[in-house]
């Protein structure tokens, strides 16, 4: 017959179990959520000017190259 043995196990330790199980999850969602608002807000001006141009590889594709004249503001 199997023993069942009762070990109380602590709030703080049953907190920090929980933690550890959801932190990998968050974080994946988190990246996704944070990809998905950059791709989204990639086409405005301010996202453009302050965020994508300063990336060291990728910033030559956004930089704006057209002509004070073309632009109506």
């Amino acid at each position: 017959m199997a023993r069942l043995a009762y070990h109380p196990q602590s709030q703080l330790n049953a907190s920090l179990t929980a933690t550890k199980r959801w932190v990998p999850t968050l974080g994946i969602w988190g990246v996704g959520a944070g990809t998905a608002a950059l791709f989204l807000l990639s086409v405005t001006p301010l996202v453009k000017r302050e965020l994508l141009v300063k990336v060291p590889v990728l910033g030559s594709y956004y930089e704006d190259r057209t002509p004070a004249s073309d632009k109506p503001f």
